[in-house]
C-alpha cells in the first residue's frame, strides 16, 4: 500500500490556528490530517467543490485514496472539515480577545466591528464565500455546512455579547438575537456584496474604520 499520506510530502503548517497555520507541536496523525486540509483548501478554492475529487487530493499528497478515506469518509466530510477549520480561524480573530463591554459601549462595538470586517474582507475569506455561492445550487448541502460552521456560530457569539448589555439596561429592551442580526447586517451594508462581486478592491484600514464608525453610529441610534 502507498504510504505517502503516512509521512506527507507537504511540510507541516506553520504555527497558528488553522489547517494552514497549525500548532508546531502536534501528533503524527494530526499532522497528516492538517496536510490533507492544506491540499483540500488549495483545490477547493482554485477549482471548486464539484471539480475537486478525493483521487486528486490523494494524488497531490502522493498517497492512495484509501488512506485518505481513513481520515475523511467522503468529500462532503472533508469539505465540512475545511469549512470548520476556516470558520474557527474567523471566530478566534473576531471573538477570542473580546471580553465583556466596558464602560465605553461605542468603543467595544467599534472593536467588535473592526475585528469582524477585517476578517470578512480578507481575500481568503471572500474566496470561501464565493465558493459556497458558486456551488450552492448544485450542492445545497454546502450552504448548510458553511452556515453551521460559520455564520450560525458567529451569531451565537453575538447573542452572548449583546444579551448582558440588554439585561443591564445599557441597550434598549429587545431580543438579543434580533439585535445581533441587525448589528451584523448594518456592518455589511454597502460593502459586503460589492466586495463579493469584485466591484471594490481591498479597503484600507482607514476606510474600514470609517465604515465601522458609521455602522456603529447607525446601530446605536436604533438600539443604544
Amino acid at each position: 500500500m502507498e504510504t505517502a499520506l503516512e509521512t506527507p510530502t507537504l511540510d507541516p503548517p506553520a504555527s497558528g490556528a488553522s489547517s494552514h497555520e497549525a500548532p508546531a507541536v502536534m501528533g503524527k496523525s494530526e499532522r497528516r490530517r492538517q496536510a490533507i486540509l492544506v491540499v483540500a483548501r488549495e483545490l477547493f478554492q482554485a477549482q471548486g467543490y464539484a471539480a475537486t475529487s478525493m483521487s486528486e487530493i490523494a494524488a497531490r499528497l502522493g498517497g492512495s485514496k484509501g488512506t485518505l478515506y481513513n481520515y475523511f469518509r467522503s468529500k462532503e466530510e472533508l469539505f465540512a472539515a475545511f469549512m470548520q477549520d476556516n470558520c474557527q480561524v474567523g471566530a478566534d480573530e473576531v471573538f477570542q480577545n473580546l471580553g465583556p463591554a466596558g464602560e465605553d459601549l461605542r468603543r467595544a462595538l467599534t472593536e467588535l466591528g473592526m475585528n469582524f470586517m477585517t476578517f470578512l474582507l480578507k481575500p481568503e475569506t471572500m474566496a470561501v464565500h464565493r465558493l459556497v455561492v458558486a456551488e450552492g445550487e448544485r450542492f445545497p448541502e454546502l450552504g448548510r455546512i458553511f452556515y453551521e460552521a460559520g455564520p450560525k456560530r458567529g451569531q451565537e457569539s453575538l447573542v452572548k455579547f449583546f444579551g448582558p448589555l440588554i439585561e443591564q439596561g445599557r441597550m434598549r429592551p429587545g431580543d438579543p438575537l434580533e439585535v445581533s442580526r441587525w448589528f451584523k447586517d448594518i456592518l455589511l451594508a454597502n460593502i459586503y456584496n460589492r466586495k463579493l462581486w469584485g466591484v471594490i478592491d481591498t479597503l484600507t484600514p482607514e476606510e474600514t474604520r470609517a465604515h465601522v464608525d458609521k455602522a456603529v453610529e447607525v446601530f446605536l441610534a436604533a438600539f443604544g
